[in-house]
């Protein structure tokens, strides 16, 4: 399969003409006739001679020598306005939706040639972690299609390791790229906050959200935030930390590299196969030359209660312009889980609860911007799991909202101090299922965090693997 080569690889065989755009697109379309219907990736796919007549015009241009994206299918997750392209977050509130204007990040990467080819699905508005607050239907996992890809954006991921993109973007409030990432075995990059613009993203939590790549590699990640990254006239949040050519930071030693080990992430409540597998990828970078520390980075049990006061505090607001009378539809179509959270931060912002708990969780998010840079300074990279259990069957977290919160429990605080953060596999369960571990950086240290990541990948087999739905 050409969804099987990396970025680099197709952007060579393009560029010696021994493929086309078309023949990538006409793949890749197949692949999705085939094995769509079995997990419901989709929200919106671009009609396949729409997406054709885009490749063949890219085929007659020179363009094809300015990015490696050139030419290549990809997708995003339905959170991203994309001018003549249905949007919808996965709620029916907005099932009409055809928006005026793209988003930033949808812009740069057309700029740069690429083809976008679909809206993927997700939990509604980013509000759960296993892609049943759905509107358009559950999205199930290609290793197991009884169990959840993850979320919010598990349409991406399951997109992404099923080959029916070349790449994805998704989008992170407290996990949404890197859990996906995980229980389905691909890699996801949850980037520092400010680093990608998040002009055109329906916000779930604005001072959360990050934009982010989704790929098969760290060394794919790497290529598509070389042109999604960047300063946005357009958002007041984005950063004006220069892009560097994260590609070309890839391939030197790790060795000497210092990673924590926290142990707080490796309490009783994870998984025993998922310690196991980390524990054995901190061998692996010890044999690279690493130095692996164990830390302590205390206050773990207070990130989700933290997250739930700061994120549905800011998605109250945030979801206040959908009144189904400017656009979209009545305010009945919201789900139950996105109620729960409008009325929670709703609650949180009143008048005689504020100060109790808005502003108290503020205050403790300062803590945790405390701890993890003291951490940060004496380390390159904190090592630990990104979710507490394997991928769950249907209703097993959409039935217990309590078990949904806490499957966010080592990814919050990543998003609550704004660090990047990268996700990719490093296992496979008795059950077959993938495990997915995270790398955890300073601000605007992520090609420390590919580098490393790529390292891993070059001796270990976990990322080249299929799942069962392609057999």
């Amino acid at each position: 399969m050409l969804a099987d080569f990396s970025i680099i690889e197709l952007a060579k065989k393009m560029r010696s003409k021994e493929i086309s755009p078309m023949d990538v697109i006409t793949e890749i379309y197949e692949t999705i006739g085939k094995i769509d219907k079995k997990i419901n990736a989709f929200i919106t796919l671009v009609d396949k001679e729409q997406a054709l007549r885009i490749a063949q015009k890219r085929a007659k241009t020179r363009e094809a020598a300015r990015s490696p994206l050139f030419g290549l299918p990809y997708v995003m997750k339905d959170a991203y306005v994309t001018a003549g392209v249905r949007t919808t977050a996965a709620s029916k509130v907005l099932d009409d939706f055809v928006p005026p204007y793209s988003a930033t990040v949808h812009r740069k990467l057309e700029d740069a040639g690429a083809i976008l080819i679909g809206k993927m699905n997700m939990d509604a508005w980013g509000h759960g972690a296993s892609t049943e607050n759905t509107d358009y239907g559950v999205t199930k996992n290609p290793w197991d299609i009884t169990r959840s890809a993850g979320g919010s954006g598990g349409g991406p991921a399951a997109a992404i390791a099923s080959r029916l993109a070349i790449f994805a973007i998704g989008e992170d409030t407290g996990g949404s790229i890197r859990n996906p990432a995980a229980w389905c075995g691909i890699t996801g990059l949850k980037v520092t906050y400010g680093r990608v613009s998040r002009y055109g993203a329906i916000a779930y939590a604005s001072s959360l959200d990050s934009v982010g790549p989704t790929a098969k590699t760290a060394e794919d990640c790497a290529h598509v935030l070389e042109v999604i990254g960047g300063k946005d006239p357009y958002d007041a949040t984005s950063s004006p930390q220069p892009v560097v050519r994260y590609s070309g930071e890839l391939q030197g030693s790790i060795r000497g590299k210092k990673i924590a080990f926290p142990k707080e992430f490796f309490k009783e409540g994870l998984d025993g196969e998922i310690r196991k597998a980390i524990v054995e990828a901190r061998r692996v970078f010890e044999s690279l030359g690493a130095v692996v520390e164990d830390v302590s980075l205390p206050m773990l049990e207070y990130g989700v209660p933290v997250y739930y006061i700061l994120a549905p505090s800011e998605t109250s607001s945030n979801l206040a312009r959908y009144d189904g009378i400017r656009y979209g539809n009545e305010r009945e179509l919201f789900t139950q889980e996105t109620k729960r959270r409008i009325m929670t931060g709703t609650y949180a912002l009143s008048s005689g609860y504020y100060d109790a708990y808005y502003k108290k969780a503020q205050k403790a998010r300062s803590i945790f911007i405390e701890k993890y840079t003291d951490i940060l300074q004496h380390f390159d990279a904190i090592l630990a799991p990104v979710t507490p259990g394997m991928p769950p069957k249907f209703g097993e977290l959409l039935d217990d909202p309590v078990k949904n919160m806490m499957a966010d429990l080592y990814t919050v605080t990543v998003n609550i101090v704004g660090l990047p953060s990268l996700a990719l596999a490093c296992g496979f369960g008795s059950s077959g299922l993938p495990i997915g571990m995270q790398l955890i950086g300073r601000m605007f240290s992520e090609s420390t965090l590919l580098a490393l990541g790529h390292n891993y990948q070059k001796t270990t087999p976990w990322h080249k693997k299929h799942p069962g739905v392609l057999a």
